[in-house]
């Protein structure tokens, strides 16, 4: 298994979170602690011209300086911007460990990130020469050699989720606080453990966005992925499987769709992928010897949030 299919990072105070060996002290980036408004309101009118505030999610540029040579600009939420950073310079190969990273300094009156590596990136403009957009919500991109390394991943054969623990992450879901019940028009993404405890919740305007958070949370984090599942309120796209695939997750849940490129990545790697996860019903696309079926439980009742009393 490659070095991004088990990340390295910090411990992680969730009691149910996997650990990778630490065989010597960290060297951890300077992190920045940048805080922002997630929501912005505005006046609306319904159709009967009555006029009323609404609060519609933020969306604003982050422009990503790395040693001071200008990357990308990332439309953000900007729930989580140095995770979001870190996950996405992780994503796109650009660093191989945390510890080559210096510091990540958000300054949000510019706009702007400047992330400061110890020793360079010597072959950064190579690199970064070829560039695939994606489906991604918000003009995801991925860069062209990330492609080539897919073959390479290998997920963990006996990792196992019950249908029992699917039911419990659908539920968890529908009643978890978030932007989106407040605001919509905003992907959430999370990740559990093989007991269906949430580690990780993220929302942005692009769910490519929210995976690169939870990816730096759990580089920083030191988690390992190979027996974690990962859930996405968006498509499950090439890029998200990869992405996935990267973080060494054998298991991605969705409440919408695939694509075909999407399945087809799937298969490549081995992921069990589920899709169209409401209520009771899902649908495996693949990788169906990791699922334990418990087929029983699909005539139970869904979870529903409790009425306030009168």
């Amino acid at each position: 298994m490659s070095d991004f299919a088990r990340p390295a990072g910090v411990a992680s105070p969730t009691a149910g979170a996997r650990l990778l060996p630490r065989l010597l002290p960290r060297l951890l980036p300077q992190l920045s602690q940048a805080q922002v408004a997630l929501t912005h309101p505005i006046r609306a009118l319904d159709e009967r011209a009555r006029a009323s505030l609404l609060a519609i999610p933020a969306e604003r540029p982050l422009t990503l300086y790395l040693d001071k040579r200008e990357l990308v600009t990332l439309m953000t939420l900007g729930s989580a911007p140095e995770a979001l950073v870190l996950g996405y310079l992780r994503n796109q190969r650009l660093v191989r460990t945390v510890e080559e990273l210096a510091a990540i300094q958000v300054d949000w009156e510019v706009a702007a990130c400047a992330i400061t590596t110890r020793h360079g990136i010597a072959d950064l403009a190579e690199r970064t020469e070829r560039r695939v957009v994606t489906t991604g919500c918000g003009q995801g991109s991925v860069f062209g050699g990330l492609m080539d390394e897919v073959e390479q991943i290998r997920l963990e054969p006996d990792a196992r989720m019950a249908q029992a623990t699917l039911y419990k992450i659908v539920d968890l879901i529908r009643v978890h606080p978030s932007v989106y019940r407040q605001a919509g028009s905003v992907h959430g993404c999370a990740l559990f453990d093989a007991q269906g405890e949430l580690l990780y919740f993220v929302e942005d305007v692009g769910r490519h966005n929210a995976v690169d958070a939870i990816a730096g949370k759990m580089w920083l984090d030191n988690i390992d992925g190979s027996d974690k599942i990962f859930y996405t309120t968006g498509r499950l796209t090439s890029e998200m499987v990869i992405k996935g695939a990267q973080m060494g997750i054998p298991f991605l849940l969705s409440r919408s769709g695939t694509t075909q490129m999407g399945h087809q990545v799937a298969l490549q790697v081995g992921m069990t992928l589920l899709a169209r996860c409401t209520g009771r019903h899902f649908l495996l696309l693949s990788g169906e010897q990791r699922f334990v079926f418990e087929t029983e439980l699909a005539d139970t009742p869904a979870y529903s949030q409790p009425k306030p009393a009168v």
